[in-house]
Order: C-alpha cells, then sequence, then structure tokens
C-alpha cells in the first residue's frame, strides 16, 4: 500500500489548513456561527481567521485610505472581516498563493498563503502583483497549548477541508451552512445541545 510522504498537518494531529466550523451553542458569540481557516497549529498554540464576519460598515478601500495606500485603480469593494477576538488592530491579509512577500507570507492551505505586512495591502491598492483572491482580517482567533484540541473533542468545532469560494467567496452570510454541507450536515438538524449526550 503506498503511503504519502508528506502528510499533511492535519493528519499529524495538527489542523493547520483546515477549517473550523463553530457548533451551535458555541457559547461564545465573537463565534457564533464562525467560519475559522486555522494558519497556524503545534504543540504550542494555534492561530486562525474567521472567513465570514464583516466589520459593518468598513470595506478594503476604507481601509486602504485610512492607511494612506494609495489606489491606483478600482479596489474592490470587499468588506474588511473580523479575524477574531484577539490583536483587534492587527490586521491579516488572506491570499491566493500567486502573490508572496518573502520572508513574510506563511502558507497556510493548498493554494492560499497569509501575509500580515503592509507590502500585500500596496500590491492589492496598486494592481501591480496583486493576487487573484484575497481578504482582509482585522484580529484573529488563538488558542494555547491543547485547547483547541480540547474544544474539538468537547465538540465546539466541527472540521471541514477548505475550498476557494468558502475561504474568498463573498456571500459570508451562507459560507457557514456550505462548510457543514460539505460534511453532509443540515444546519437545521443541528441543537445547541450538540456534544450535551
Amino acid at each position: 500500500m503506498a503511503t504519502d510522504p508528506s502528510p499533511s498537518p492535519a493528519h499529524e494531529g495538527f489542523l493547520s489548513g483546515q477549517m473550523l466550523i463553530a457548533m451551535p451553542g458555541i457559547g461564545d458569540e465573537r463565534f457564533e456561527r464562525a467560519l475559522v481557516l486555522v494558519c497556524a497549529h503545534d504543540e504550542e498554540h494555534a492561530m486562525g481567521l474567521a472567513v465570514n464576519r464583516p466589520v459593518e460598515g468598513l470595506t478594503l478601500p476604507d481601509l486602504l485610505e485610512r492607511l494612506d495606500i494609495p489606489s491606483t485603480g478600482e479596489s474592490p469593494q470587499e468588506p474588511v472581516l473580523v479575524g477574531g477576538p484577539v490583536e483587534r488592530e492587527r490586521g491579516f491579509v488572506l491570499h491566493t498563493d500567486d502573490y508572496e512577500a518573502p520572508e513574510a507570507s506563511l502558507a497556510v492551505a493548498p493554494g492560499v498563503a497569509l501575509t500580515a505586512t503592509r507590502d500585500v495591502l500596496t500590491a492589492i491598492a496598486s494592481h501591480d502583483h496583486a493576487p487573484r483572491r484575497a481578504l482582509m482580517a482585522l484580529g484573529y482567533a488563538g488558542w494555547g497549548a491543547g485547547q483547541l484540541e480540547d474544544e474539538i473533542r468537547h465538540n465546539v468545532w466541527l472540521t471541514c477541508e477548505p475550498d476557494e469560494e468558502l475561504i474568498f467567496g463573498a456571500d459570508h452570510e451562507a459560507k457557514w451552512a456550505r462548510a457543514l454541507a460539505k460534511l453532509g450536515i443540515d444546519p437545521k438538524f443541528l441543537t445547541s445541545q450538540a456534544g450535551q449526550a
């Protein structure tokens, strides 16, 4: 039987590159119906970005203007997202891996990278070497050693493989249900008592 010589981190017990789907009744309104892409996960910590929680009234062009990043064309009117409750003033850009900032971009999942430097915003604004698809998030979700694994054991999160539309799609309202559908789960059959056998 052939084995894959380079198993993905998820197969090693870590969830980098996987999506977390918040279960109903998560008990934390900041993550109600959240869909989080795990960007880094090891023995010490886990870090992820919610990909379906727009900041009300803040678009990418607004943010570029606030940061004094000149735009040479029409920047997409995409909302800025709430990546999570930690360091809400800090920005992260998830993007397709056709853009890379040397020593600043982190490969997250096949075809997806994370950059937290101004370079990627400048590229998006100038349309010069800009990634094909990108989203901007403020803040992140973070877990200490063993915390995420414990939450998954207690059915706080389900996991699924990401796809481009789940990450970058514009219909943020539908992403949570779409992620559940990938697992063959109809959200109307989930209750807030999930995991309370």
